[in-house]
């Protein structure tokens, strides 16, 4: 194993430490391993509260502050965060008009969620609502889901129900919005190889050279089926057609993530962007917003995932709303 690192134990902490020296705009509570904004929103906004295993990044502290999250709970590689980190921070950033959980689908992080949220209620009177992104057509159940999993779309719904937030929508009407993007987007991964947990030392799976995972999760858990190595463009058309097969997109204008796992070069993430933005116009699917890059990452995984959301005026025009955090950044 070759990383970049002091202790295989003390990766998270570590990581925490830069992430607060290489962002001012950002604070750190090493004690429960929470990143919040420097500076809370404007009392009576609601607060956007995220969180999962590292190794992610920069998903989810990479999209905390302004037109995103209020905080990102960090829990260790791949494992979730605790019912206590979460509480505190739900208590932390509810600035009187509630707080909204936005939860992965993977049994521990929904929850370890729901019980931050009942301990926020007893013990702080803080009113919690929560959505569990679940857009991952690959399976319907997986070996940390009951149910489909949450993955690419988490980074749309977090950036369009920010802007959302920040325009001073209630606890209901930000609700409403999350669970509107949850229902209208959908994605699937694959793998070129595995990804290697530091506190392990080796790779996740063995995938031969000539193979690849279609279907493949965030953690490395198994996806649909292992076939043959194809070309960008045969890959794109196995990544594509599952979504638009899982949901109806019409002629509506939508918003198109190409999203790498980590250690995939960007040229290739741009090549198989364009072969995904063509298998979508042949199939009259308009898109209206794209974003290409490692959003929400597995590591060292060479791959990538597909995400599509349907898009109306309303979620364009929040998309396209200032935001301001150090994974994400434009409109300011």
């Amino acid at each position: 194993m070759k990383k970049l690192i002091n202790d295989p134990d003390r990766v998270l902490a570590d990581a925490l430490r830069g992430i607060e020296a290489a962002h001012a705009d950002l604070r750190v509570d090493h004690e429960n391993r929470i990143i919040y904004r420097a500076i809370p929103k404007d009392h009576g906004t609601v607060a956007l509260v995220s969180g999962g295993g590292s190794g992610h990044e920069p998903l989810h502290g990479g999209f905390v502050g302004f037109g995103m999250l209020d905080a990102a709970c960090a829990g260790e590689v791949f494992t979730s965060p605790t019912p206590d980190q979460m509480q505190e921070a739900t208590k932390t950033v509810d600035r009187g008009a509630g707080v909204l959980h936005i939860v992965k689908n993977y049994t521990g992080d929904v929850m370890n969620f729901e019980m931050a949220a009942e301990l926020a209620a007893m013990e702080a009177s803080v009113e919690v609502r929560t959505v569990v992104v679940n857009d991952d057509v690959a399976v319907q159940d997986s070996l940390y889901t009951a149910g489909r999993r949450g993955v690419g779309l988490t980074v749309l719904l977090e950036k369009i129900v920010g802007a959302g937030a920040e325009q001073g929508r209630s606890l209901d009407e930000v609700v409403a919005l999350a669970e509107k993007v949850n229902a209208d987007g959908r994605s699937m991964g694959m793998a070129l190889t595995s990804c290697t947990v530091p506190a392990a030392g080796k790779p996740t799976f063995d995938l031969p050279e000539d193979q690849m995972e279609i279907g493949i999760g965030i953690h490395g858990e198994p996806g649909r089926h292992r076939v043959q190595m194809g070309t960008a463009s045969e890959i794109a058309q196995q990544l594509v057609e599952p979504i638009l097969g899982d949901l109806d997109f019409g002629s509506s204008p939508t918003i198109v993530m190409l999203n790498g796992m980590g250690g995939t070069p960007l040229i290739e993430l741009y090549l198989m962007y364009g072969d995904v933005a063509a298998i979508l116009e042949k199939h009259g699917v308009t898109i209206a917003r794209s974003l290409v890059g490692n959003y929400i990452t597995s590591l060292d995984m060479a791959g990538c995932s597909v995400t599509v959301l349907r898009a109306d005026d309303e979620i364009v025009s929040l998309w396209d709303a200032p935001v301001e955090t150090s994974g994400l950044r434009w409109g300011r």
